[in-house]
């Protein structure tokens, strides 16, 4: 078993309007964490997680994904499961709280036209 207390969390910016909080578990095979959305995230094109799967929880909110193309609103209290592959982004003021299988890397997550 592990826990991360709040206070254990790490916070990174991936970008001016989107903030990240990341609890201290290490597990190859699973992560967490919550995302705090102001705007567009990526800024312009897309990004792919080419080999985890995506499942998103909007906690708090509203905005939009739009994934290869295709536009949905979204509510707090909506889920969204991305696939490998997927590409994507997101739009809002918007509350995340997010898994990904296997866990999420910066090398397979990849910014795409």
């Amino acid at each position: 078993m592990q826990i991360s207390f709040k206070n254990q969390s790490i916070e990174r910016k991936n970008s001016e309007v989107c903030i990240v909080t990341e609890p201290r578990i290490s597990d190859e095979t699973i992560d967490f964490v919550t995302v705090k959305i102001t705007g567009r995230y990526p800024n312009a094109k897309y990004v792919t997680n080419q080999k985890c799967k995506e499942i998103v929880y909007i906690s708090e909110g509203r905005g939009k994904v739009v994934v290869d193309g295709k536009e949905y609103a979204l509510n707090a209290g909506d889920v969204v499961l991305i696939e490998p592959g997927e590409k994507f982004y997101w739009e809002g003021n918007m509350g995340l709280s997010i898994s990904c299988r296997p866990a999420w890397t910066k090398e397979q997550h990849v910014v795409i036209d």
